[in-house]
């Protein structure tokens, strides 16, 4: 079955050195679905869901999370075994061999935005290389409107590569050779090496973790909220 390979506002994927890539931008569900079945990148349960294998990683892997240390980050954040460091150099390497790897493939792009209040709102645009990766932002990130849509610009970039592991990963600062790093200058976040979508998502909130409480004075919370009739809150925590 073919599929549309450009939607009429696809971006000019060549700005992130994207070459030859046939490139799918904001595929419904339903289309992404299909054309992971139809690739054998995943199967239909009796009930229609889809369900995919992400190989070794079936959960984050929080030692091979990094930040990028540099001038924004190195009195900010507080350094050690949870939040490890990685070069700008090295960063840029591995965001270059990610590049590289993508470049010439089939690729999904989807536009979307995280923080529901205006005030704080900020667009993500994520390239991955699963379809059914496409999928789970499109289920996390809050969706744009068409007219949204018009003028889109991002303010973080995620890059998604699960097949790309890094060959030498003690020359470049890594532990093995997936790795899910933040760059705050650059403002884009990679991942590769792991078909776990929730790097993603995780990488963005971790973002939103340094973004609002630094520059908009504002304390995120991983949890959710409940009001009452008489409009009082009361927030439950816990483990996602």
């Amino acid at each position: 079955m073919e599929y549309p390979t450009m939607h009429p506002k696809t971006p000019d994927l060549s700005v992130y050195n994207l070459k030859d890539v046939k490139a799918h931008y904001q595929l419904p569900p339903e289309e992404l679905q299909r054309i992971t079945v139809e690739k054998g990148l995943g199967k239909e349960t009796s009930d229609g869901t889809l369900a995919i294998n992400t190989g070794k990683f079936t959960g984050r892997s929080p030692q091979d999370r990094f930040l990028v240390e540099d001038d924004y980050t190195k009195d900010r954040v507080w350094w050690g075994k949870t939040n490890k460091g990685i070069s700008p150099e090295n960063f840029d390497y591995l965001q270059s061999q990610i590049e590289q790897y993508l470049s010439g493939k089939e690729i999904f792009v989807r536009d979307g935005y995280v923080c529901a209040d205006p005030k704080y709102k900020m667009n993500v645009r994520t390239i991955t290389e699963y379809p059914w990766s496409n999928m789970f932002i499109y289920n996390m990130f809050l969706r744009p409107t068409e007219e949204e849509l018009e003028n889109f610009q991002e303010e973080w970039l995620v890059l998604c590569a699960p097949g790309y592991s890094c060959p030498e990963p003690d020359k470049y600062g890594l532990r093995q050779g997936n790795f899910s790093i933040l760059n705050f200058t650059k403002k884009i976040a990679l991942v590769g090496g792991s078909a776990y979508t929730g790097e993603m998502k995780k990488g963005i909130f971790s973002a939103l973790n340094m973004i609002l409480p630094v520059d908009k004075n504002v304390l995120p919370m991983h949890c959710s909220a409940n009001v009452g009739e008489a409009g009082d809150t009361a927030l439950f925590f816990g483990l996602s």
